[in-house]
C-alpha cells in the first residue's frame, strides 16, 4: 500500500577508512544500486545520513540495502555473506543501522597502521568544568574482527603521542604500533587524552606543590576511571576488567600513572611510568607504603640519566618501596629500565614505548 509520510531519516555507521560513497537502495527505487539521489550524506568519518523527501510516497514496509555503488559492493554480514533485506515499518521516522563489512572490501586495511578516530573534540570533564579532545588508536584489524575485544591503555598528553605531534615533540606511537602489529603485538586500544596546555601540570599532578599550586590529578583520574572509561567501554569493543586496563604517561603524566596504581587499583592493572616527576611531592613514597594493594599488577618504570641528578635515585627509591610492599606477592611484577644517556624528552619516550608496551600487554 502507498503511505505518505512527513519524513524518514536513516543513519548509518560503518568502517571509517573507506572513501567510497554509500548508496541506499530498495523497493522505493526499483533496487537500482547507485542512483545519485539516494547517495548518503557524510556526517563524519564512518557516519552517514539519508533523509527521504517529505512529500515522497514510500511503499511500506520498505525493503532496502546499502551498497558502495554496485551489487558487487553490497553490504555483508559478520560471516562475509550478503546481508538480508532490511525492513522499515510504517510509522518509523528515525532508523539507525550499522554495516561491518562490504563486498569487494577495499575498506580492509592493507597496512598495519592503527586506525585513528576522534572520540570527541570537546569531551566534558565535569571535575574541572572543562572540555578536552580525546582520540583513540584502534588496532589495524579492529573492523575486520567484529567479535574480538581488546585491552585498553589510557595515555596522557595526547598532543605529543602520534601524527604530527606538537611543538614539544612526538612519541610516534603510531609508527611503533605499526611495527608491533607485524609481530601481532599491537592488539590494544589506546585512548589519548590531550593535556590542558598551561594548566597541564596542575591538572595531572595528584599533589599540591608550593611553587606549582594545587594539584588536581586525583580528579583527573576520577574522570578517566569514571565517565571516560564508561564511554569508551560503551562505544568500542573493550575488555573492561582491571587486568586489561592500563594507564601511562611521562613526567607529571608518569607521576599520575603511578598514583593511579596506588589509589585506583580496582580500575587499572597495568602502568607505563616514564620519567615520573616524583620531585613534586615526597608524599608519593608515603602513599606507596600505605596504599599499595598487592593485586595482580604490572608496572614499567623508566628513567634517564640526563634528566637531572635526582631522577634515577627517585625512581629507584620508588621501585624499592613498591617491591617492599609487594614482597611475597609474585603476581606483582615491576620492570625497570634506565638509559644513562636518556634525556627528558618525547624522542626518548618514543624509543622506550614499544619496549614497555610489549612487556605490559604481550609477555
Amino acid at each position: 500500500m502507498q503511505v505518505e509520510v512527513e519524513t524518514l531519516t536513516i543513519e548509518l555507521s560503518t568502517v571509517p577508512f573507506d572513501n567510497r560513497p554509500v548508496f541506499i537502495t530498495g523497493n522505493f527505487c526499483k533496487w537500482l544500486p547507485d542512483l545519485e539521489e539516494y547517495r548518503m550524506e557524510i556526517v563524519s568519518p564512518g557516519n552517514y545520513r539519508f533523509q527521504f523527501p517529505e512529500d515522497m510516497e514510500l511503499p511500506y514496509p520498505i525493503e532496502y540495502k546499502y551498497t558502495r555503488g554496485g551489487w558487487n559492493q553490497v553490504e555483508l554480514d559478520r560471516a562475509g555473506r550478503p546481508y538480508g533485506n532490511r525492513i522499515i515499518k510504517a510509522g518509523e521516522t528515525l532508523v539507525h543501522d550499522n554495516v561491518i563489512r562490504w563486498q569487494t572490501d577495499i575498506s580492509a586495511k592493507t597496512d598495519h597502521s592503527p586506525i585513528v578516530e576522534t572520540v570527541s573534540e570537546a569531551f566534558e570533564i565535569a571535575q574541572f568544568s572543562r572540555t578536552r579532545r580525546v582520540r583513540v588508536l584502534l588496532p589495524h584489524e579492529y573492523y575486520e574482527n567484529p567479535d574480538q575485544r581488546y585491552p585498553v591503555l589510557y595515555m596522557t598528553d595526547g598532543q605529543n603521542l602520534f601524527g604530527e605531534g606538537s611543538e614539544y615533540g612526538n612519541w610516534e606511537i603510531d609508527k611503533s604500533l605499526t611495527a608491533l602489529a607485524k609481530e601481532h603485538k599491537a592488539g590494544v586500544i589506546i585512548v589519548a587524552v590531550d593535556h590542558g596546555e598551561e594548566d597541564r601540570v596542575q591538572e595531572l599532578s595528584p599533589y599540591d606543590n608550593a611553587k606549582l599550586g594545587k594539584g588536581y590529578g586525583a580528579k583527573f583520574l576520577q574522570f578517566i576511571a569514571g565517565p571516560l572509561k564508561t564511554h569508551i567501554d560503551t562505544k568500542y569493543r573493550t575488555k573492561t576488567d582491571r587486568l586489561n586496563t592500563g594507564i601511562g604517561g611521562s613526567s607529571v603524566g608518569g607521576l599520575l600513572s603511578i598514583y593511579a596504581a596506588l589509589m585506583f587499583p580496582q580500575t587499572f592493572g597495568k602502568f607505563m611510568v616514564f620519567s615520573p616527576a616524583l620531585w613534586i611531592s615526597e608524599k608519593i613514597y608515603f602513599d606507596a607504603v600505605h596504599f599499595f594493594e598487592p593485586f595482580e599488577t604490572r608496572i614499567y618504570l623508566y628513567a634517564g640519566g640526563k634528566e637531572g641528578a635526582h631522577m634515577i635515585p627517585n625512581v629507584t627509591k620508588l621501585q624499592e618501596t613498591l617491591e617492599t610492599q609487594s614482597f611475597g606477592y609474585s603476581r606483582v611484577k615491576i620492570k625497570s629500565s634506565v638509559d644513562a644517556k636518556g634525556e627528558h624528552e618525547e624522542r626518548q619516550w618514543n624509543k622506550e614505548f614499544p619496549l614497555a608496551f610489549e612487556w605490559l600487554f604481550f609477555e
